[in-house]
């Protein structure tokens, strides 16, 4: 089995266009949310999102281009070339045929979808749809675009397991630079479902946050006024090779990848298991896969999205496998960037691995008053950023469908 290093990242997110803004507003705990600015939410029972801000796409894309893509594929364009920049790849000197793109998204082009139906029900239900319509909205078509953007040939699929989807992405390109299928892969994950639809649709399902007097610190993990997720949009990219494909092109490596598990709560449409069963195997298979014991690892990402129920499962999923540890830092990002849903993973991977590099854990923003039945367990990182070594970071993402996918990085040594 063949060692899987990371050598490039991009980010594109509602507290930094770029992963150097991304990363030092997580350190900073800056909060995203804000009213949405794009469409009139005056009947909607939610206001507020994580947008992103000061965006516009021509900065990265021409006009003619963007218009024939979803806002989801144009993010993941734009953090895919600053993780190849960072990088340093030049692919003309590679083998593009042994590179590849497994990418991640939940919803796909849910923008496309809304506003061409409702054009077709304004025009009388005469249809006059989009010839990209269908290359829109499909979640596949962001790898595609990678892949023709950048000549490469190698294996391409996005995979979708809802919010669990880009870490789903992440272990995929692990697992086939692993096992001798690929020598580059470009991997991660992107959304844009702040839309009517969106907005509309996780509001029946009582998954949003309705505090819209508070939009800034709506998102607050842990607390026992927490009421819902607050939605967020973005990409994140991750450059993963094998390592010795990474030193024979003279790459400067950034991380390593360790291991990564899956699994399923098989519990619940919408809900996480109160008990944490799928957390839990999913963990312990990321641990397993690593070869490594809990003790080992100093930071956990949490998949924390601020609801009543997902929270304490989480943490419950923790205690059953790490048991009660203050000195485990745990934090939860989202209360900074909001939930990106299938690109939740992919921004989350960078902060886990930035936190390695740098040794700083970022921030569990707006949480007071911690869940009793917590409180005291875990070094839950609130209010501000902390020093500490890691070797060992695990990100754990969860979807509806009961999806779990944690992954594991690790302090690169040669």
């Amino acid at each position: 089995m063949k060692r899987v290093v990371i050598t490039g990242m991009g980010a594109l997110t509602p507290i930094g266009n770029n992963l150097e803004t991304y990363w030092a507003n997580l350190k900073a705990g800056k909060s995203g949310g804000a009213p949405i600015t794009r469409f009139d939410t005056t009947k909607f029972k939610s206001h507020f999102a994580c947008e992103l801000k000061d965006f516009n796409v021509e900065d990265y894309i021409p006009r003619n281009e963007a218009r024939r893509m979803d806002p989801f594929t144009q993010y993941a364009l734009i953090a895919t070339e600053e993780a190849i920049k960072n990088a340093k790849i030049d692919f003309d000197v590679l083998n593009r045929n042994r590179i590849g793109v497994i990418w991640g998204s939940g919803n796909g082009g849910i923008q496309t979808f809304t506003e061409e139906m409702i054009d077709y029900v304004k025009n009388d239900e005469t249809p006059r749809f989009s010839p990209f319509f269908i290359p829109k909205i499909i979640a596949d078509i962001a790898s595609g675009l990678i892949s023709i953007k950048y000549g490469l040939r190698g294996v391409n699929f996005t995979t979708i397991s809802a919010c669990a989807s880009s870490t789903t992405a992440i272990i995929d390109a692990f697992n086939y630079i692993k096992w001798g299928k690929a020598d580059m892969i470009i991997t991660g994950g992107s959304e844009a479902p702040i839309t009517a639809a969106g907005l509309g649709g996780f509001t029946a399902s009582r998954a949003l946050s309705t505090n819209n007097e508070n939009p800034a610190t709506a998102c607050r993990p842990f607390d026992v006024s927490r009421d819902g997720f607050v939605m967020g949009e973005g990409a994140g990219t991750l450059i993963l090779e094998s390592y010795e494909h990474a030193i024979a092109r003279g790459a400067t490596i950034i991380a390593e990848v360790a291991g990564g598990g899956m699994a399923a709560d098989a519990y619940h449409l919408t809900g996480t298991h109160p008990e944490g069963e799928g957390a839990f195997l999913g963990m312990q298979e990321a641990l397993d896969d690593a070869g490594i014991e809990p003790k080992d690892i100093d930071y956990i990402n949490m998949h924390a999205t601020s609801t009543p129920i997902g929270d304490p499962s989480e943490l419950i999923a923790i205690e059953r496998l790490f048991g009660t540890n203050p000195d485990l830092n745990i934090s939860a990002t989202k209360s900074m960037t909001g939930h990106l849903l299938g690109a939740a993973g992919a921004i989350e991977a960078i902060a886990s691995v930035m936190a390695i590099v740098e040794g700083i854990i970022p921030p569990t923003i707006n949480t007071k008053n911690v869940d009793p039945e917590f409180d005291g367990k875990f070094e839950l990182t609130l209010g501000s950023a902390q020093k500490r070594e890691v070797k060992y970071a695990l990100s754990n993402t969860f979807g509806f469908g009961g999806h779990m996918a944690s992954a594991v990085f690790k302090r690169f040594e040669r």
